[in-house]
């Protein structure tokens, strides 16, 4: 067994080995404590924790790269690098403006709501690719569920129905581009990219058509929370910890699509990892051929896989507009779709894993919005702290790169012979 796959156990004359791997993941685990300790609650106000933990995350990390484990050891060394300017600027803040970024029940619930539409997006996403069709167009189905979603709940005066509405211009959205992925066996991308450009023309012409251009007028109906009061009141409570508190503030109040978007989850990952029909969707993507020999319609399933994820990223969209943001601006997704399709991709093509990727960028997105209060001292750090969730998009592409296993047949129009 190499270096790099071998686990932590005894190796010759009874010494104690750690794999290569087991390395890098203690270098990202310093490199996260460099930056850690400058935040509250531990509030360390002096250079040196931030320099001492982040130098021993890149020596760790140095030391899995020399055993074998060179793109892990090479990340945690990026990041400790980070870690350390990072905790730099947290020692030289003060520590009111600190509190207001770190809040940490605050950012959670706040990094759930900018989680929630790239969940849906990249389950979406999931659900095509594991069928065998790349869905590039799941932005523009996003935006189709936006418009039409804030236009339903104006209309209906029903929030559930602007839901359904916007839900179902995302899947006719997709129907459009099934059939050229699939019936007329066109480029994925290509038609993907057509799609998404598609959906910002008839948003934008409907949306000045209707609006004229103007924001969509107040009281709109908006999608509910989820209250537990029940959580303030569970133990334990410490001197400066406040579980029942904590939780509160957390998810105690969280929007309904919020805690849909967990159980879409798990339920897409009974139905694909444990189920018959599951088992069938997946062998479309991975040998349709062998598939259509022993009786599947390939087309079906595809189409259905197609049409669902447009549901759902409409969903994702619907939830942007009437549950998030109670209005609709123009390309208000803001490449969002293409962000879910990272999270996919983070996450290996596996629901649970594309959840916590879709977190991942949400808590950046949320510390971006909440870092705006630098922006009175530095004029203009606003605007690049807007791109952090971009950059981490990028970052975490080139870090799975070689390493996450796509569906065999992704991406490949089928032919029935």
């Amino acid at each position: 067994m190499s270096a790099q796959a071998a686990s932590v156990g005894t190796g010759a004359g009874g010494r104690l080995t750690i794999s290569a791997r087991q390395l890098a993941g203690a270098a990202i685990g310093l490199d996260a404590l460099a930056f850690w300790i400058a935040l509250p609650p531990v509030h360390a106000r002096t250079f040196l924790w931030p320099i001492v933990f982040g130098a021993a995350g890149i020596a760790v990390g140095g030391a899995a790269s020399a055993r074998g484990a060179r793109r892990a050891g090479w990340s945690a060394i990026a990041l400790g690098i980070v870690a350390v300017m990072l905790g730099y600027l947290a020692t030289r803040s003060g520590v009111g403006h600190l509190q207001d970024v770190f809040t940490w029940s605050t950012l959670i619930a706040s990094a759930l709501v900018f989680t929630t539409p790239l969940t849906y997006a990249a389950i979406g996403g999931l659900i095509s690719e594991r069928s065998g069709v790349v869905n590039i167009g799941l932005e523009g189905m996003m935006l189709m569920g936006c418009f039409f979603g804030i236009y339903g709940a104006d209309k209906t005066s029903s929030w559930a129905l602007g839901v359904l509405i916007g839900m179902l211009s995302g899947g006719l959205l997709a129907l459009v581009y099934a059939f050229f992925a699939i019936h007329l066996r066109a480029d994925q991308i290509v038609g993907g990219t057509a799609v998404n450009f598609l959906a910002l023309g008839i948003t934008g012409y409907f949306f000045v058509d209707l609006y004229q251009g103007q924001n969509v007028p107040a009281g709109v109906p908006r999608i509910p929370p989820v209250n537990l009061s029940f959580l303030r009141h569970l133990p334990p409570h410490f001197g400066w910890f406040d579980l029942g508190r904590f939780l509160d503030a957390s998810i105690g109040s969280l929007n309904l699509m919020i805690w849909l978007a967990f159980a879409v989850v798990v339920l897409t990952y009974l139905v694909l990892w444990h189920t018959p029909l599951g088992l069938r969707h997946r062998a479309c993507g991975e040998h349709p051929r062998a598939a259509d020999t022993v009786g599947i319609n390939v087309y079906a399933y595809r189409y259905r896989a197609v049409v669902t994820s447009g549901l759902l990223a409409a969903a994702g969209g619907a939830y942007l507009a009437v549950g998030f943001v109670g209005t609709f601006n123009e390309n208000m997704t803001a490449g969002r779709g293409f962000i879910a399709l990272a999270a996919m991709i983070f996450g290996n093509w596996r629901p649970f894993g594309a959840m916590r990727a879709a977190f991942l960028f949400g808590l950046s997105t949320a510390i971006a919005f909440r870092m705006q209060t630098y922006s009175d001292s530095l004029p203009g750090i606003d605007v690049l702290i807007q791109t952090l969730p971009y950059v981490l998009t990028l970052i975490a592409i080139a870090g799975v790169i070689g390493r996450s296993r796509m569906p065999a047949a992704d991406g490949r129009p089928y032919r029935k012979q």
